[in-house]
């Protein structure tokens, strides 16, 4: 085995570096940390970072962690803003077997929301808005409807607001799981999201005001929708104006999920739902989407809150 070679000056230091970590028994952590060392290295000396500016930063990565809390994740938010999220998100699930786009999980996901019946409203405290009914339909790549599959989604109030940001809203609300019926399909009752701004109070609002950059999302609903042998599809439909769709703060739209929000007669399905009050209705708001998952092995996020 090699001696470790002495530093002689900054130009040895990577390669100092890279050959401490060259034993990491796991090859993919020693993948990932080799590329880590290098790009960051290669960083510091493309910037020229300076003693103060390596201490700034040093000091907001800590702000970042520090700002966590159960209820918000300053740590994912970070990664939104900046790209990262979206950036794995469309890595790791690219469409070119005719699956869902994916879009970043984003920092409110919760887990356990609450069952609900194809139908339901998941606005369970009073929500003022514009009601709206979303249904679709859940199929395999071949096309064939996928039965029982849950369908998890959340959204933002018309004011903006999640109901883990906004003591108005009961626990919960604007949130629930649906299960496909015989057919693939699933509708819900709702109201129109609004589009908002992320969190500014933390370091990461303070990044972005120092970037001269608006910290708003356009309106959209989540979704995370599983089945058994398919990968879970990670998602958000879009629907707001253009200039909203394309400034998005943490760069989450794609053209593929941007919805179509449209005044008319409720689809189909309302009807045959026969229970629902909107079920023929000549000027209600609808949004219908579809979501294609491709085969695999189902998996969930760890919840960025609690």
């Amino acid at each position: 085995m090699a001696q470790p070679k002495l530093i002689a000056s900054e130009a040895d230091v990577t390669e100092v570096a890279l050959a401490a970590m060259a034993c990491t028994p796991n090859p993919r952590l020693r993948q990932i940390m080799d590329a880590f060392v290098r790009h960051s290295h290669d960083f510091v000396r493309e910037v020229n970072l300076t003693d103060e500016e390596f201490e700034f930063g040093l000091q907001f990565l800590a702000r970042v962690g520090q700002a966590n809390t159960d209820l918000h994740n300053e740590v994912t938010l970070a990664a939104d803003v900046l790209g990262i999220s979206t950036l794995v998100a469309l890595r790791n699930n690219p469409c070119s077997h005719g699956q869902t786009a994916s879009a970043l999980l984003g920092p409110f996901w919760r887990q356990h929301a609450p069952g609900c019946s194809n139908g339901d409203s998941i606005a369970r405290s009073n929500t003022p808005g514009e009601p709206l009914l979303v249904s679709g339909q859940v199929r395999n790549v071949t096309g064939r409807p996928l039965v029982g599959a849950v369908v998890d989604v959340w959204q933002a109030s018309p004011v903006g607001l999640y109901e883990n940001q906004d003591p108005g809203q009961d626990v919960m609300n604007l949130r629930g799981k649906f299960s496909t019926d015989a057919e693939g399909r699933f509708y819900f009752r709702t109201v129109r999201p609004a589009g908002y701004p992320v969190p500014t109070d933390g370091p990461t609002g303070e990044l972005l005001k120092a970037q001269g950059r608006h910290p708003y999302r356009p309106a959209h609903i989540h979704f995370m929708v599983s089945a058994p042998e398919h990968r879970t599809l990670i998602t958000q439909v879009f629907a707001d104006v253009p200039e909203a769709l394309a400034t998005d703060v943490v760069f989450g739209v794609t053209q593929p999920l941007v919805g179509c929000l449209e005044r008319g007669r409720a689809p189909q399905v309302w009807a045959a739902g026969a229970a629902e009050a909107h079920a023929g209705q000549e000027a209600v708001c609808t949004l219908e989407y579809d979501f294609v998952l491709q085969p695999g092995v189902p998996t969930f996020p760890e919840p960025p809150i609690k």
